[in-house]
């Protein structure tokens, strides 16, 4: 746990449960995203073991760990730190998750 208490907020009439809500456009998403790491898996290692399908899954294990505050956590862990400007560019575009310019070559 963070150390913060976190509120359960109790059903109401003036509230709306966020699973009767939002249920079906999260599951399509989660549909999607095992649709892409399947496709990444039959392409091969270049897809499989790129440095950005590693880091979605290992976000994804952020999102079962039974821990509170899963956004956040899971975008430090694509979001890069690094607070020190470095002296080239690397060798490809900006990709969404923290690499050593190192493992895209």
């Amino acid at each position: 746990m963070s150390g913060q208490a976190t509120e359960t907020v109790q059903p109401s009439q003036t509230l709306t449960n966020p699973v009767d809500r939002t249920f079906l456009e999260h599951r399509a998403k989660l549909l999607d995203l095992a649709a892409f790491l399947d496709r990444c898996d039959r392409f091969g290692p270049a897809a499989a073991d790129d440095p950005r399908v590693v880091a979605l899954r290992e976000a994804l294990l952020l999102l079962t760990d039974g821990r509170d505050e899963r956004a956040r956590r899971v975008l430090e862990w694509l979001s890069d730190s690094t607070e020190e400007l470095r002296d080239t560019a690397p060798p490809a575009p900006a990709c969404g998750v923290p690499v050593d310019p190192q493992e895209m070559r």
